[in-house]
């Protein structure tokens, strides 16, 4: 299929701008309703070809659409305005704006990483349908101009309280996330690196939590869980789910079993049904790591020659996804001094449209070119790979253990 012809045949009017607001690209009917050529346009900054009207004080259509535009970058979210004013200028008159009105969308395209390439601007020129609403007489138009222009701004003021409410509950989210995963104490001489990336975009942060607690002997317990779902919800339910977890490690015999417990509770809780987790027991007397997953990505052991083993041979359904009185499966696995244990959420793996094993790959690959690091060094050096430049759109937690 010809997607550039379509894109030339679509009735609607379509601009396509790069990130840093230079038009990319723009189809007949934008041509038509701008009154433009073409090389009028490709490669210039947008608000140089669309400035504001200079003789209207009160134009703000560069301003709305600037902030629609760079929403969309930052969230990687479609945005839809409200009815907008946005003169333009008069085919071959310079400095003479006509009066307009436009209904915009902006929405991203976006590529393997999940980085906005491009920006679809799509706007509906509604300026007839506006003048026409009050039939022919000057006053009555110009009067049903002015009220429709009025609730489109009422309209925009609300979204923006909207957005500043989303903004104050990410903020709450990430407070109630950092009291809640604090950074772990050393358990005996041994010492842990964790690290929660939180999602961008106001509604996107999630469910994920670690935990680490030390166990009778030379031993410790360590989790990562992600709860299905955002906002401060999830958040409270990952609290409730990490606490049971962590409780249920120092007393029951096994990771398997911890998983059981935390199975049965999770029960009880709304909004706990398809959390994953997996547990890990590390016992440094035996070198042996004992493991069971719910559903979970399979932690990874880097082996001190540069090689990395997942630990998926213990892996069940999600928690409230099989029947209570079967038992999960549980794996054990020896490891040398030096080794690593990497334990994560999907968020630091996963893409979209890409298979989950070419993430596997990308962090067996920086495990094995970064294994000299120290636990801190090594946490870092995986985010900074393995999370999208533009920004992550679901959480990631990540725990890291010199073995």
């Amino acid at each position: 299929m010809d997607y550039a012809a379509v894109f030339q045949a679509l009735p609607g009017a379509i601009l396509l701008i790069t990130p840093e607001l230079v038009i990319a690209d723009a189809n007949e009917a934008l041509l038509r309703r701008a009154g433009r050529e073409r090389g009028q346009l490709i490669g210039r900054f947008l608000f140089e070809v669309f400035p504001d009207n200079p003789d209207d004080p009160d134009a703000s259509g560069t301003r709305n659409l600037r902030a629609s535009l760079e929403r969309v970058v930052a969230s990687g979210a479609p945005d839809t305005m409200a009815l907008q004013r946005y003169d333009v200028e008069a085919p071959g008159r310079p400095g003479v704006f006509e009066e307009r009105y436009w209904s915009p969308v902006n929405a991203p395209v976006l590529d393997a990483d999940g980085r906005v390439q491009l920006i679809v601007h799509r706007v509906e020129e509604v300026t007839e349908t506006v003048r026409a609403g009050a039939g022919d007489r000057v006053g009555d138009r110009e009067r049903m101009a002015a009220e429709l222009y009025t609730r489109a701004q009422e309209l925009q003021e609300v979204n923006e309280r909207l957005r500043q409410a989303n903004d104050w509950e990410r903020e709450v989210v990430l407070a109630l996330q950092e009291a809640m995963l604090p950074a772990p104490q050393p358990v005996g001489h041994h010492r842990a690196a964790v690290r929660y990336h939180p999602a961008v975009g106001a509604l996107n942060v999630c469910g994920d939590w670690y935990d680490l607690a030390e166990l009778p002997g030379d031993r410790m317990a360590v989790a990562v869980g992600d709860v299905v779902g955002n906002g401060l919800a999830a958040a409270c339910v990952m609290g409730q789910l990490r606490s049971a977890l962590s409780a249920a490690a120092r007393v029951v015999a096994g990771p398997a079993r911890a998983l059981e417990v935390l199975g049965i509770y999770a029960r009880s809780v709304d909004g706990a049904e398809s959390t994953t987790a997996v547990q890990a027991f590390i016992d440094w007397t035996t070198h042996t790591i004992a493991y069971s997953s719910a559903g979970h990505p399979p932690p990874a052991l880097l082996h001190p020659d540069g090689t990395v083993e997942l630990l998926d041979r213990a892996t069940d359904p999600p928690l409230g996804a099989r029947p209570e009185h079967v038992e999960r499966p549980e794996a054990r696995v020896t490891f040398a001094d030096d080794a690593v244990l990497a334990l994560y959420t999907d968020g630091l793996i996963e893409r979209r449209r890409e298979d989950i094993d070419v993430g596997l790959g990308r962090l067996a690959d920086a495990l094995t070119r970064h294994r000299g690091a120290d636990a801190e060094a090594l946490a870092d050096a995986l985010l900074a790979e393995l999370l999208p430049p533009g920004g992550a759109t679901d959480d990631a937690a990540l725990v890291i253990i010199r073995l």
